[in-house]
């Protein structure tokens, strides 16, 4: 038995949403809540940017889940080109087709031609998938870390989301009945083009403040003493304060949450979190910085706190 959600409708309302976010365990403000809905409710695909770990890609992840909705990702990066994108046709395929017809005296190019540039042969990737018929619906479609992506590919995506169609010149045009469901994602690693950003509907996630980040360490990791969840939140959130190169973000303050967890940790010490610090900070600069008097003395001051 498939254990996948049933399909649901979009939420009618910004506190509907704030609930379906909540039911697939996203703490979430009210003001994302309201970007989120108006772009489901308008049809309108949605940009969030923000620094990594932030919780913009699980975004797109709940809004699958607690829609019931196929989930699709295209993750970009630089050289990404229309076949990785979009579609390319299978020339393996192809050609052995064309051996197979030659074989059986099959000399009629124009109709070979036909015959092996069809639906069959062709290889679809997440763009054109998108805009197909879904079960339950129109699917998520999440076009992820697009800053990664080079300029060009940027300029066809622009198209792509004007009308939601996509023409493969020997089949011609493949038009979604009902667009997916777009959430677009961004480091701002550089700027995404205005034209697009017009096209969406933008949302800036930055890090929650220690109450929202102390909420969605319960809800995420419910065995977490309470104590502890008190203590990993301040520390976190006394590095992000920090000159740092890379501040930590909230997938790292979960990470680190689940490892003290599996240390059989009920408060922080110092060397625990000395011996932990690369959960934290990706960067070896970072961790020199903090390692030491630094750390101790900020695990002294969250325990005081």
């Amino acid at each position: 038995m498939s254990n996948s959600p049933q399909p649901s409708a979009v939420p009618l309302s910004v506190d509907e949403t704030l609930s379906l976010l909540e039911k697939g365990r996203y703490v979430a403000d009210r003001s994302l809540a309201t970007t989120l809905f108006l772009a489901l409710r308008l049809g309108r695909p949605l940009l969030l940017e923000g620094d990594a770990g932030v919780g913009k890609t699980e975004v797109a992840k709940v809004l699958s889940e607690t829609l019931g909705r196929r989930f699709i990702r295209l993750q970009c990066y630089e050289g990404l080109d229309i076949a990785s994108a979009v579609y390319e046709w299978n020339y393996a395929r192809q050609m052995m087709e064309i051996r197979l017809s030659e074989v059986a005296g099959e000399h009629n190019k124009e109709r070979l031609s036909k015959d092996v540039f069809s639906d069959a042969f062709l290889i679809k990737r997440p763009l054109l998938q998108a805009l197909e018929p879904s079960a339950g619906g129109p699917p998520v479609l999440l076009i992820d870390e697009l800053d990664r992506a080079d300029e060009p590919f940027e300029a066809y995506l622009l198209e792509v989301l004007s009308d939601f169609q996509i023409t493969i010149p020997e089949l011609g045009a493949f038009r979604a009945a009902e667009p997916p469901i777009v959430v677009i994602t961004s480091n701002r690693t550089r700027e995404i083009h205005d034209a697009l950003k017009r096209r969406c509907f933008y949302h800036w996630i930055g890090y929650p403040d220690a109450a929202r980040e102390r909420a969605i360490l319960q809800r995420r990791l419910p065995d977490i003493p309470t104590e502890l969840t008190r203590q990993v939140v301040g520390f976190v959130q006394a590095l992000r304060k920090l000159d740092l190169f890379k501040n930590p973000g909230v997938a790292e303050t979960l990470d680190w949450g689940n490892a003290l967890m599996a240390l059989d940790q009920t408060v922080l010490d110092p060397e625990t979190v000395r011996s932990t610090l690369g959960i934290l900070l990706k960067y070896q600069d970072d961790v020199a910085k903090v390692a030491g008097d630094k750390a101790r003395a900020l695990v002294n001051e969250v325990k005081s706190g």
